[in-house]
This record gives structure tokens, sequence and C-alpha cells, in this order.
């Protein structure tokens, strides 16, 4: 853990914004190692340090490590002045540790999002040198082949040129909507709608399941969020070590 001043640590908290929560100290409300204190600039210790509010005991996290099921129709940033985004699901207290989404996932596409604001961890998930693997269930209007599996393989030009990353296209079942797996190690904008649109088909629905060891809880629904197990997140800072 780490020093922090106190008004900082009680509003990362999600006991209030930084001025509410300077009010509070003043008010002798606060108490650090059993006495009030009313210096908002104090420098406390997370590791040893026991802070009270009253008779509730402030637990503070210094990284917060959150899946959610990202629901049809929310967008995923941290704000939106139009629309509603991944954080607006979130409550206050997790909304306070200033969490970000780690990679996007489209307004229409649902399924694995991580959440966090640990900046390194997420940092190496995304970076393209990790290779770390995301896997997406897509439902794909046409017959999908073996021939588009291996241009899969081999890598697909993009209508502004850009050629991908060799992926991997698993088939569940070829059909007029054909059912398919989908494996990357990068993430473009749509690349999967624009991969599947150069081989002439449509992406009629697209969900991510996994993002290299983590696997999305088929116990969420659309829209709800767990935190982490702590061997979930041992898992993913294991994978990109």
């Amino acid at each position: 853990m780490a020093k922090i001043r106190l008004d900082k640590l009680l509003a990362h908290s999600g006991i209030g914004t930084r001025k509410q929560v300077k009010k509070l100290i003043k008010k002798g409300i606060i108490t650090v190692n059993g006495k009030s204190v009313r210096d908002t600039g104090m420098i406390v210790d997370t590791s040893c340090d026991e802070i009270f509010m009253g008779n509730e005991k402030i637990n503070y996290k210094e990284a917060i490590y959150i899946m959610m099921n990202k629901p049809r129709g929310v967008i995923t940033s941290t704000y939106d002045p139009l629309e509603r985004t991944v954080i607006d699901l979130l409550p206050s207290e997790v909304t306070a540790l200033n969490p970000f989404p780690v990679g996007r996932l489209d307004k229409d596409t649902e399924g694995l999002l991580l959440i966090t604001n640990d900046g390194e961890l997420a940092h190496k998930l995304l970076s393209p040198k990790k290779g770390v693997v995301k896997k997406y269930y897509a439902q794909i209007e046409g017959f999908v082949s073996e021939d588009d599996a291996r241009a899969f393989e081999e890598g697909i030009t993009l209508e502004d040129g850009y050629r991908t990353l060799p992926a991997r296209l698993e088939i569940i079942r070829a059909a007029d909507v054909s059912e398919v797996y989908i494996y990357l190690t990068e993430g473009k904008y749509h690349q999967i709608k624009r991969m599947f649109k150069a081989l002439g088909k449509h992406v009629a629905y697209l969900k991510r399941v996994a993002m290299g060891s983590l696997i999305l809880d088929e116990n969420l629904k659309p829209g709800e969020w767990r935190e982490l197990t702590e061997e979930e997140v041992i898992s993913l800072q294991r994978l990109v070590m």
C-alpha cells in the first residue's frame, strides 16, 4: 500500500467529494488510530493506520479490478455527455476510485469487459507485444467456410489497407446464420466486423467471452458486474509478466 493524504483517501473511498470530506474531517468525525483528527492534509499509511468515520471502518482500496458483462446499447467510455457509459453502471464507491475500461467493445457488442484503475496492467494487457488473446462468440449472416478460416490465419486486408495480424476462426456451425469463435491478439476499431465485411459477410451478433486467462462469469447478466477474485488478478498479472 502507500502513504496518502487523509482527504484524498476518503474521497477515493466514496465518502464524498474532496470538499465534502474536508468538512467531515474538520468536524472531528474522522479518527485515525483511535484519535480524532481535524487536519485535512494529514498523511496516513494505508498499510497500518486504522481510519474510522464514526463506527464505520474505512477500507481503502488502492486498486480495483472489475469484470462486467457489458450490455448492448452502452458505450465503452468513462464519460459521454449524451450516451450511457459502462462507468455509469457502477456505484459511486467504485467510480470514486477512477476506474476505466481496458480496451473497447462496440456499442452493440456484449460481453466481458475488464474495468480497473491499474494503468500498468491495462497497458500490458492491450500491448500487441504481449499477444493477449481475446475470444469472441459471433453469429454471422452467411455460410462461413474453411476458406474464411484460412483467410483469418493469413491476415485480412481491411478497406483502409491495414492488414490484420493472424487470427483464429473456429467454426461452430456453418449455416445461413453461422456461429463462430474468433481469437484475436489485437483490437482495431470495429475489427471483427471489418474482417468479415472484407469477406463479404455481416456480423449479426458479437460477444466477448474471454480475455487471456479471464473468462466471462456466466452468472453475470448483461449490465451486471463483480470484482475479480484474487486468483483472477494474479493470473492476469502473470500472463503479462
